[in-house]
């Protein structure tokens, strides 16, 4: 199983994926977390992000992802990560150390992070 940061699951929309990266993405079942569909909302209001949310690709895409709710526990933990980041980077962090499940991301400030397991 692997958790996907927002730009991480931005690139396998898009079809942007590293080799690594879509090698571990074929192998594994996909989560992310809930606050990703937003942060997704969010690029495509400030125009950084072209993507319709409510049309039949993104829909299919969303088939192979299990979106995981943030938890009392999630959040707690949000606040107690080895880096500081925005709030739904955090949130994306505590949610695999939570959960137990590594993370995808290319992100500098968590890949710095001794909590956080990643995928590899």
């Amino acid at each position: 199983m692997l958790n996907l940061d927002t730009h991480i699951l931005v690139a396998t929309i898009n079809d942007e994926l590293r080799p690594t990266e879509a090698t571990l993405i074929e192998r594994e079942s996909l989560v992310i977390s809930d606050i990703v569909l937003w942060e997704l909302a969010k690029l495509i209001q400030h125009g950084r992000l072209e993507l319709d949310m409510g049309g039949a690709a993104f829909r299919r895409s969303m088939r192979y992802l299990t979106v995981l709710p943030i938890s009392v526990q999630i959040a707690r933990q949000s606040s107690a990560l080895d880096f500081r980041s925005d709030p739904a980077d955090e949130l994306i962090a505590a949610t695999s150390v939570v959960e137990g499940i590594p993370l995808l991301t290319r992100d500098r400030k968590i890949l710095r992070s001794k909590m956080v397991p990643f995928a590899v």
